[in-house]
Order: C-alpha cells, then structure tokens, then sequence
C-alpha cells in the first residue's frame, strides 16, 4: 500500500497559489488521466483510495494548512499502518526554477514548513519526496511569495511541467525509486 501526500492550503483563497503545488498536481493529474474522484474526509485530511497497478494507493490532501500536515499524515500512517518508504510527498520547491522538479529518496526539509512538521510528527526524514519548483523571488518576504498567484506566463510553464510529471507519476508505480530518480532527474540540471 503506498500513500501520496498532495500538500497545500486549504479554501478558496488559496487555490492556485505556489504553496498549493501538491494540491495542483495531483488534481491535474486526475484530470488528465480522467479519473474521477471522490474526495472523502477523515482525520482532517480530503483522500481517496485507488488500486494502480494492483496496489492499494491512497492519495491524501491534508486540510489543516501547511505547516501541520505532518498529524494529518502520522494519522494516516498509523492507522493504514504505512511503512515510510511507501510514502511520496509531493510539495513546492522555493529552490528549483519553475518547471523544474526533483525526485529525493529522503532528507532534510530544507526550510520547507509542511515538511518540517511531517519529518517532526514522522520522527524520520525516511520518505520519498517530489519537489516542484516555484522559483525564489528575493523582492518578496517569503511568506507572501508561496502564497502568490501564478500568471499566465507561469502558468503555460507549469502546465508543460505537469504533463511531464503525469509520466514520472505514472512510473512511480511500475518502478523502483532509484531508477525513477535516474530517468527522470537528470531532465532538470
């Protein structure tokens, strides 16, 4: 049994915003695939449970805002009983370029909030990650730049983004890891 954790900002204000780059994918994903889903709610957290590639997937959006999704994910963990390699999180990355992104086996969070408190409430940096790059502007605090919006310009750069990350996603579940990481993150030096 695997589970994705889509990270992101709960309501309306913050659709579309840099920070809510899980969110984004996994319902692009979905679209694009069409798949449709039934979001159900349990432990403050939107999931829905799929068999891809006759494995059981859980797909969870955390709703308790970014910087406590780690309860929301030890709940899940513990009570599908999820071993922590089978866990994927995928999240903005102030560090990449937009359009770029990178497939890590584990880590630090480097500075990311939600994944400081999923490494907190986890007690481990032992799970998979895909980053998505949002760009750094330094003419920006911090704060107010990953809840921005995207413009359009950025928004054509995403997309070709997505429809990449739709076949990294796809291979997520017929592949090992190391070799997901060798096909796809050399696209992004």
């Amino acid at each position: 049994m695997k589970l994705i954790v889509a990270l992101g900002n709960p309501g309306k204000e913050y659709e579309n915003t840099r920070h809510n780059m899980g969110f984004m994918f996994v319902d692009y994903y979905f679209n694009k695939k069409g798949i449709s889903v039934n979001w159900a709610n349990k432990f403050n957290g939107l999931y829905c449970d799929l068999v891809i590639n006759s494995e059981k997937v859980i797909i969870v959006k955390p709703q308790s805002y970014m910087n406590l999704s780690g309860g929301v994910v030890r709940k899940f963990v513990d009570f599908y009983k999820i071993n922590l390699e089978d866990i994927l999180v995928i999240s903005d990355d102030l560090d990449l370029s937009l359009g770029n992104y990178k497939l890590k086996m584990n880590g630090s969070s480097g500075g990311h909030n939600g994944l400081k408190d999923i490494e907190k409430n986890l007690g481990s940096q032992e799970y998979k990650r895909l980053k998505i790059g949002i760009s750094k502007n330094n003419d920006y605090d911090t704060k107010d730049y990953v809840l921005s919006k995207f413009n359009s310009e950025e928004k054509k750069v995403l997309n070709n983004c997505f429809d990449e990350l739709v076949n990294v996603f796809d291979d997520y579940f017929t592949c090992g890891f190391s070799q997901l990481m060798n096909k796809y993150n050399k696209k992004n030096r």
